[in-house]
């Protein structure tokens, strides 16, 4: 979310990589060789942003905190990574940009509260998802987009307490069960937190 003082600008754009398994993204067809993709990305736009993957317990099982954004172009996600489904719906992660002198973590606990109306602990990083997207607005330019995502476990407030300037970009957020999240999920890096986040739970029993 932009920062107090601030001018918005949507985050969104149209990518030009295409998904990998692992989150990330590979060259379309106008790539030619690695080393066309390593002097491109230096030349890029480079932006930093931090989200997260907010769990509660409840009597009936995790639940995964997730927002539904106003616009199905949610800025700095590509396109290319939605999969396609019939889902009504469009679910993300709370997430945002990394305002100057703040470290990704503080970030994303000031996401997690700006988008869904929560106070949460950070537990652990489960890593970072990479892709350039174009810009609708403005300059037009190609942007090597880097979101970096952290598991955290729910402490207090109400889902969807949001300040009313968040509208702008968060429809609704909500609890869904986490045994959900995958399927629900519309972006692949997404999906993939939250699988990762899973894989930490069974590890943790003690969370």
């Amino acid at each position: 979310m932009p920062a107090q003082g601030q001018l918005f600008h949507p985050r969104g754009g149209r990518a030009r990589l295409l998904p990998q398994r692992n989150g990330g993204y590979q060259p379309g067809r106008q790539a030619v060789t690695n080393s066309c993709v390593s002097v491109s990305l230096k030349a890029m736009v480079r932006e930093i942003s931090a989200g997260g993957v907010v769990l509660r317990r409840t009597p009936e099982g995790w639940q995964i905190a997730v927002i539904e954004p106003q616009k199905e172009g949610v800025a700095g996600v590509p396109a290319s990574s939605r999969q396609k489904t019939s889902q009504k719906m469009l679910l993300a992660l709370p997430k945002g940009l990394v305002d100057p002198g703040e470290k990704p973590e503080q970030a994303a606990v000031r996401e997690v509260i700006e988008e869904t109306g929560l106070t949460a602990v950070p537990v652990t990083k489960l890593g970072d998802t990479k892709y350039v997207y174009v810009r609708t607005w403005g300059d037009r330019a190609r942007v090597f987009k880097i979101v970096s995502f952290y598991l955290f476990r729910y402490q207090s407030g109400e889902i969807d307490q949001i300040a009313p300037e968040m509208r702008i970009e968060v429809k609704r957020a909500l609890w869904i069960p986490l045994a959900d999240a995958v399927a629900g999920l519309a972006y692949r890096g997404e999906k993939d937190m939250v699988r990762r986040a899973q894989a930490y739970l069974k590890a943790h029993s003690g969370l």
